[in-house]
């Protein structure tokens, strides 16, 4: 199933991969680039923002859930108009999906800095853990991070990759109790190996936790099914754009 995406929530790409995610409005501050600013400019839609027309029902039920906890945590106050009770039960569990996506941001963020070589003391265990074990999983290899890139009308930036043709995307999670790979991943995956001149590529989803790291390859042929499927969305994408 598709849904429509927001442009607020794109990423853009100039055709030589620099990221052109923001503009300077007229009235001086800062905003998201829109799709407009995309037709003028010929910009690229990235990797991430073509996969977000698929419909997630994890992602939903999920939401779905935090909405039903907060409504039994919050009970409605004497008096309180309905309205007025479901706009705090609704900021409410929007604010877990926030605290959750800071803490993704600022592990990869640590990952990003280790993996570019940039010296710390004491890098979170986290970081260190999950080094080793994909030395352990891939060998030794000199990986490059955050390598971003544009091609067949796409384009986007690369978690971790291998000149010796290994890519890797990183999910951060609080826990991998249940961490599995879904459909949406292995679009990503695939189409990141494309992009990069690499369609034989051994990609891997890497979940991190506090406590935890896991790999997940993805399969040669999983992997040719889920670029047209990509492709498909990409073709999609630029029709209902208008791009």
């Amino acid at each position: 199933m598709l849904v429509k995406t927001e442009s607020s929530s794109a990423h853009w790409y100039t055709k030589d991969g620099q990221a052109s995610h923001v503009r300077i409005g007229k009235n001086g501050k800062e905003r998201s680039t829109t799709v407009a600013d995309a037709r003028k400019e010929g910009l690229l839609p990235s990797v991430t923002t073509i996969i977000a027309q698929l419909h997630k029902p994890m992602l939903e039920r999920w939401k779905m859930e935090q909405m039903l906890l907060a409504s039994l945590t919050l009970p409605r106050l004497e008096g309180e108009p309905e309205a007025d009770w479901i706009k705090r039960v609704v900021e409410d569990s929007r604010a877990t999906g926030k605290d959750a996506m800071a803490r993704g941001t600022e592990m990869h963020n640590f990952l990003e800095l280790y993996f570019t070589g940039v010296y710390m003391i004491n890098y979170p265990t986290y970081v260190t853990r999950t080094s080793a074990l994909l030395t352990e999983y891939f060998g030794d290899q000199d990986w490059i991070a955050e390598e971003s890139f544009a091609y067949n009308g796409y384009a986007g930036k690369v978690d971790l990759h291998s000149k010796k043709g290994i890519v890797v995307d990183f999910k951060t999670k609080e826990s991998l109790e249940k961490a599995s790979v879904y459909d949406d991943h292995i679009l990503q995956l695939s189409a990141y190996a494309y992009g990069l001149n690499m369609p034989n590529a051994r990609c891997a989803i890497v979940f991190v936790s506090d406590h935890d790291t896991k790999i997940c390859e993805i399969e040669q042929d999983d992997l040719e099914l889920g670029y047209s499927k990509f492709l498909d969305l990409l073709s999609y994408f630029k029709k209902d754009k208008k791009l």
